[in-house]
């Protein structure tokens, strides 16, 4: 090694030389069943299929495991934001495509999530679905046991969900599933996210 110089270690722009695409975090936000992780799901499985290297982080999945220790107040809310934002900036670093569901019902969370990126690798989704359909949805049964009081600070019922102002994408949580997962991937190669 005397004659070559120390190695460095790579930057972003070196992983993302190796890809089709550079690394971006889509943050899907709504209320619990509007359709947050649907979407997300159907928007990778379409872009796993076009070659674009993705991972899905999910509220629920995260909580269980990196957050396991966090509750519903609105500290370890912002908390669990805050880890899942980190974890999905390092894997941006890496050149990912990295695709985020869950609800982050404060709007300062939110800017303080979208604060952590770059400009032009944060984009926010707001999966926008009434609370009666959530309701009629209710596949976890989580409405039905936050009315009769078992469940307390469940967004959208006993603690609030701040609509975002300006997302970068309104997506319709009651639409066509296809037309919206469109949408998304057209808004990602827009920004030149996708080549």
């Amino acid at each position: 090694m005397s004659e070559h110089a120390e190695p460095k270690p790579l930057v972003r722009a070196e992983r993302e030389q190796i890809k089709s695409h550079r690394g971006a975090l889509v943050w899907f936000t709504g209320l619990s069943a509007s359709g947050k992780t649907t979407l997300a799901w159907a928007v990778e499985r379409a872009l796993n299929a076009q070659g674009v290297h993705t991972y899905w982080l999910d509220g629920d999945v995260v909580r269980d495991g990196l957050n396991a220790g966090l509750g519903f107040s609105p500290e370890d809310r912002r908390e669990n934001v805050r880890r899942i934002a980190e974890v999905g900036r390092l894997m941006v670093d890496a050149g990912l495509i990295v695709l985020v569901a869950v609800i982050a019902p404060y709007a300062k969370d939110r800017a303080e999530t979208r604060a952590r990126f770059e400009p032009g690798d944060f984009f926010e989704v707001w999966v926008d679905t009434s609370l009666d359909v959530c309701e009629q949805r209710d596949p976890k049964g989580l409405y039905k046991r936050a009315r009769a009081g078992q469940l307390v600070e469940f967004t959208g019922v006993s603690a609030p969900y701040e609509i975002p102002q300006n997302p970068e994408l309104r997506a319709v949580g009651a639409g066509d599933l296809t037309e919206q997962r469109d949408r998304v991937i057209a808004m990602l190669r827009d920004a030149g996210a996708l080549s």
